[in-house]
């Protein structure tokens, strides 16, 4: 019994070590100081139903400081290998290309991981009432941390889902010579 009772405890022992020091799980911190690589990116897509057709907007930022904005009703902006070739509005789409300053990536891919991108653990963020017509979604691979889920974060986190928002309006400039559409 004596026997049995020191294997028993030898095994719990182990399988406390294993998880304390292997299992990274536990402590997983979704908080991180954001250190400066291109190896990390976002890209954002953004839609607004409320307009007939369809205002779209994918942005992607990679932590080097290219950002490109695509926007435009066609499905072309959010789908690269959209089949709607026939579709009155196949051929609107805009596309720029834009470099920062890889400092000014960091602080915003900051200012979404301290808004709890990585945050699973999260509560009380979600709203009750579903979005009027909007619809943003975000991927991220940021500090080999990843987030890749095709939520509407207007009913998810409306707080994150709004600076999702000012970062596409930050880099969704006019290009210059363009006429305004009627």
């Amino acid at each position: 019994m004596k026997l049995k009772t020191s294997k028993l405890r030898l095994a719990l022992a182990v399988a406390a070590c294993a998880a304390l020091a292997g299992c990274g799980l536990f402590w997983d911190d979704p908080y991180v100081t954001v250190t400066p690589s291109a190896l990390n990116w976002v890209e954002i897509h953004y839609y607004n139903a409320q307009f007939e057709p369809i205002r779209r907007v994918n942005l992607r930022v990679n932590g080097a400081g290219m950002v490109e904005v695509k926007s435009g009703t066609s499905r072309l902006v959010s789908d690269n290998f959209a089949k709607d070739y026939d579709s009155a509005t196949w051929d609107d789409v805009y596309e720029q290309r834009i470099n920062v300053d890889p400092q000014h990536v960091v602080d915003l891919f900051q200012g979404l991981v301290n808004k709890g991108l990585f945050d699973k653990d999260k509560i009380f963020t979600s709203t009750k009432t579903p979005s009027p017509g909007r619809f943003v979604a975000v991927r991220a691979n940021i500090d080999n941390k990843t987030y890749s889920e095709p939520k509407n974060q207007y009913e998810e986190d409306p707080e994150l889902a709004e600076l999702l928002h000012n970062m596409i309006l930050e880099f969704r400039r006019p290009v210059l010579g363009r006429r305004p559409r009627q």
